[in-house]
């Protein structure tokens, strides 16, 4: 099973080879991306990444939705390492 992990597309630039590449911020954490897959995506967009690769454009509600998803899943990651204890 894949997990792509939205991010916000910060900058985009081309790199020597002249593919298209891009800091995207994870909550605060900035990767460089590849954006080849994507060659539309503008600065503000979010995008779904996977393996340093962003894959699809999303709408900043879908990514909120995607965020809480995860907040969620790691809130009950942690209340159930909490029980055995």
């Amino acid at each position: 099973m894949c997990l792509g992990i939205p991010g916000e597309v910060l900058s985009i630039e081309q790199n020597p080879a002249g593919i298209a590449m891009g800091k995207v911020s994870f909550g605060g954490v900035v990767r460089e991306v590849c954006l080849a897959y994507v060659p539309d995506v503008q600065v503000g967009d979010y995008v779904i990444v996977h393996a340093g690769f962003a894959l699809s454009i999303l709408n900043e509600e879908e990514a909120k939705e995607v965020f809480e998803m995860l907040e969620q899943i790691s809130a009950l990651a942690e209340a159930d390492s909490g029980d055995d204890a």
